[in-house]
């Protein structure tokens, strides 16, 4: 904690006193204004299924989280505390069933997502941008309504609210742990959102830079915001800084309400928390089954989360119920409903049972009031208040272009700043160009050599489409997490974010396929006519570009592991079929549908009509005999002789097309299914 120095000089007396004042907590006073948020749900299941068989992850709860208020969401592992954050932030909509409430009115989550933000649990954060510049991307794409010098103010007060001033500089690769969790939320603070959310924020950090995040997290919480983080056991000190505790047991809700009530409220269903134990750790033993099986005990008390524990307010008086009658109709229905017909029966029968005591279960809170006092009581249900109901929000901090210049600009500088991606690839080219343009020096004019030349030509093929397809494989899903987190918290488009980072590698691979492509062009002593290197160029570099896609499409379907083993798997069809190891008319008639497929084979078509097409003249000879002395032989020999050029290159900017679409859509289908 930090403090303030006062000096004290007294006009009567020479004496100066020292007062230490605690230092008040800086204010964020230039971000967006953004409407207060409450929270409430009602009835909320979450179900999964298991082969056959359906699991109830949730069952039923009900709550209400306040804005200005730091919420803790806590349970034994299994409780299903992380499942509601998902459900809570949208994250997760498939299964669901209940209601959620924003402002008091039904929740439109395409609104909501607008103004909330979903920090998750590892920091996926850009390892080749500085603070400083992954922040000004978050304001440019969140906020880019703003001027420049607004947004630098905005980010200036972020960083020195968070303690990241000094650290504007630093890669994001060299922060802490605290300090990278620190950045997350502060890209996310750009915009001011509302209401936030946290899966485990603490994890990873030690004990000092938790106690630094959760006043982090307390600090925005008392600025208005609904601050609703999962925390798996925290220390006593870090457990009295929530405001508010929402404690789940079996996908029930055991507890809701003020931290400072848990132990008296717990102390009021004949469970006592030692003095010298962690209240935290008491109620997540209570809830493992420690102590006993209070589970449905504790559920039957806080109604399922309709009641709200809070200070100032009485508990209910325990009354005595049959507890097995209790227990069997709860396993089967509703809650509510089981409430409802206790309540209604008021019969002699019903007194009678509760003599027959096996043990104490509370009665449920009607209407809020027990004997006189008030238990403040979450009725979500109910008719819908008349309150004030933010703002419409559009959808984007920015428009779809703007947004694909500013990830295009990030992209090119991600490029720049990877070894892997951009000098380790320049350096194969070059240096594979040098070796075959050794290997088959001077080889293209030679009529007794051109075998070699043709092999010359596949191994092209091949060096190109390995390249550009391996390195997309295994950058682009490392991309992934991040692309979730971003999308997810609407900083931008999916359409705009992949547009950008397609073309963003394309100028790079350009570059290298021309300096490959003119190495062994004229080591190869390839015609030295300017309109047939241009011939040869494009339609290397159109496979480039495809093979280039099949790694796009193959990175956005499946995960690294699987996608180095299967893309070159997937490939050996496109060589077979590409006209060098088997001549279309040799391919059996079933079969030749393949080699329309295979951009292989248009590429080597491409460059061999480029090489031996369009009237060549004869090659040198320097053997006695030359059967391929004569161009022309040698595209009848391929069965190129009638082949265009024009429907070559055609074909493969097709494909390439097409491949770009499917992973698109590939990439919105993972993007689906991770959620």
């Amino acid at each position: 904690m930090d403090f303030n120095v006062v000096l004290l000089n007294n006009n009567k007396s020479a004496e100066i006193k020292l007062q230490i004042v605690p230092a008040q907590p800086k204010k964020l006073t230039h971000l967006p204004e953004r409407p207060k948020v409450d929270l409430a749900f009602s009835n909320l299941r979450y179900t999964v299924r298991q082969g056959k068989k359906e699991k109830v992850i949730l069952k039923d709860v009900s709550g209400r989280l306040r804005s200005g208020e730091l919420c803790a969401i806590m349970g034994p592992s299994g409780a299903g505390k992380s499942t509601l954050l998902n459900i809570l932030t949208g994250y997760k909509t498939d299964g669901t069933s209940g209601q959620i409430f924003m402002n008091e009115r039904e929740r439109d989550l395409s609104q909501f997502r607008k103004l909330s933000a979903y920090i998750m649990q590892d920091n996926q954060l850009h390892a080749n941008l500085t603070v400083d510049e992954a922040m000004a991307v978050a304001a440019k794409l969140k906020i880019g309504s703003k001027k420049s010098h607004e947004r630098e103010v905005i980010i200036t007060e972020i960083l020195d609210t968070l303690g990241l001033l000094d650290h504007r500089r630093t890669m994001t690769s060299g922060l802490s742990g605290g300090q990278k969790k620190r950045l997350s939320i502060a890209l996310e603070l750009v915009s001011n959102p509302p209401i936030m959310f946290f899966d485990e924020p603490t994890s990873g950090l030690d004990s000092s830079s938790c106690f630094q995040c959760i006043s982090l997290l307390k600090t925005l919480a008392k600025g208005g915001r609904t601050i609703i983080c999962t925390i798996h056991q925290p220390s006593a000190r870090l457990f009295e800084m929530f405001d508010q505790l929402y404690t789940l047991a079996d996908g029930q809700c055991v507890y809701q309400g003020s931290t400072k009530q848990l132990v008296p409220w717990l102390g009021t269903l004949g469970l006592q928390c030692p003095s010298y134990h962690n209240p935290a750790s008491y109620i997540i033993e209570v809830a493992c089954g420690e102590y006993g099986d209070h589970t449905r005990k504790l559920v039957c008390a806080i109604d399922n989360g309709k009641n709200d524990i809070r200070d100032g307010k009485a508990f209910p008086e325990l009354k005595i119920n049959d507890g097995l009658n209790n227990a069997q109709k709860y396993a089967e229905d509703n809650l509510n409903s089981i409430i409802a017909n206790q309540l209604s029966k008021g019969s002699n029968t019903e007194q009678t049972d509760q003599k027959n005591l096996n043990g104490v279960i509370p009665d449920p809170v009607k209407e809020g009031i027990v004997d006189g006092k008030d238990v403040e009581k979450v009725d979500v249900s109910s008719a819908l208040l008349e309150t004030s109901i933010p703002v419409k929000q559009p959808r984007y901090g920015n428009s779809e272009l703007q947004q694909f210049f500013i990830i295009l600009k990030r992209a090119l500088l991600f490029s720049r700043r990877d070894w892997t991606l951009m000098y380790l690839r320049l350096f194969a080219h070059i240096l594979v160009g040098f070796l075959i343009g050794a290997l088959y020096f001077k080889i293209g004019n030679d009529g007794a050599k051109v075998l070699s030349n043709l092999g010359f030509l596949f191994f092209n093929m091949l060096f190109l489409m390995y390249t550009s397809m391996t390195i997309t494989i295994l950058s682009f899903p490392l991309e992934m997490p991040v692309l979730l987190k971003e999308n997810f918290n609407r900083w931008y488009s999916l359409r705009s974010y992949y547009l950008a980072i397609t073309i963003s590698d394309m100028p790079f691979q350009t570059i290298f396929c021309v300096i490959y492509v003119t190495i062994v062009y004229f080591m190869t002593s390839q015609p030295p006519e300017p309109h047939r290197y241009g011939m040869f160029l494009l339609a290397c570099l159109l496979v480039s570009f495809v093979a280039q896609s099949v790694g796009l499409v193959v990175g956005a379907a499946m995960n690294v592991q699987n996608g180095v083993f299967l893309a070159p798997v997937m490939s050996v069809p496109f060589l077979l079929f590409s006209g060098f190891f088997v001549s279309f008319d040799a391919i059996p008639v079933y079969l030749r549908w393949i080699t329309y497929l295979s951009y292989i084979r248009y590429g080597f078509e491409g460059t061999a009509l480029a090489t031996y097409g369009f009237d060549r003249p004869k090659l040198q000879c320097f053997a006695k005999y030359c059967h391929f002395k004569y161009p022309k032989t040698t595209l009848e020999d391929l069965d190129m002789d009638q082949s265009s050029y024009m429907v070559d290159i055609i074909a493969l900017v097709t494909i390439f097309f097409v491949l770009r679409v499917a992973a698109f859509l590939f990439l919105r289908w993972k993007l689906k299914s991770n959620r």
